[in-house]
């Protein structure tokens, strides 16, 4: 595969890794709630989904795509869901927390990585704008000839790439100190995260109902 391939590619990713969105939204709340090991432990989660679906689209799963449309739906729907799932979670827990007090989103005990980075992954998994992002055209830069090693390489690259980004950001959050100050503004931090997310996930669930 030429170069300036591997350069779109990587492009590709980084935009779409450092576009402001959902999976910020869950990795700064993770990294709030639980401090650094629990937000990189998101990043970790959220990159391995994103690798799934590069892997996925370097291995032809894209014409799967296109063949079952009820998937692409199922999938949008599903990430919907999930995303509300989150976002009224963190709305019941700013709801409920004294304005002075740090949040914790769902109750659970901070610094749990098991959870930030189950919440990571599905939220790239479920996420239809990264399904359809790599299925629909990653593939396309990855020429039918390519072997096992480039196809394994460009989805490595994705990979590593979106997770590079999120952990930077937890580590970031955590070594300067903007989570604690974030933390000590719990309620309406938490619920600003929570609109946030349910917003995003009517939205994805509205697109989706409508066919757009």
């Amino acid at each position: 595969m030429e170069l300036w391939a591997w350069l779109t590619i990587a492009g590709l990713c980084v935009s779409g890794a450092v576009s402001p969105g959902p999976s910020l939204a869950v990795v700064v709340k993770n990294t709030v709630d639980g401090g650094r090991g629990r937000g990189v432990a998101t990043g970790v989660g959220h990159g391995i989904g994103v690798g799934l679906y590069a892997f996925g689209a370097v291995a032809g799963f894209s014409a799967l795509v296109r063949a079952w449309p009820r998937l692409e739906l199922a999938l949008t729907l599903g990430g919907g869901l999930y995303l509300l799932w989150l976002g009224q979670g963190a709305l019941r827990a700013g709801w409920m927390a004294p304005s002075d007090a740090p949040s914790s989103t769902h109750g659970r005990p901070e610094g749990t990585g098991r959870v930030g980075f189950v919440e990571g992954f599905f939220t790239a998994f479920l996420n239809p704008k990264i399904a359809v992002f790599f299925l629909a055209l990653l593939g396309s830069f990855v020429p039918e000839s390519a072997g096992l090693a480039t196809r394994a390489g460009v989805a490595t690259l994705a990979l590593g790439i979106d997770m590079a980004w999120y952990v930077v950001v937890a580590i970031a959050l955590a070594g300067t100190g903007a989570a604690g100050w974030l933390a000590r503004r719990g309620r309406p931090v938490a619920l600003g995260t929570g609109l946030l997310l349910s917003a995003a996930g009517a939205l994805v669930i509205g697109r989706a109902l409508l066919g757009e």
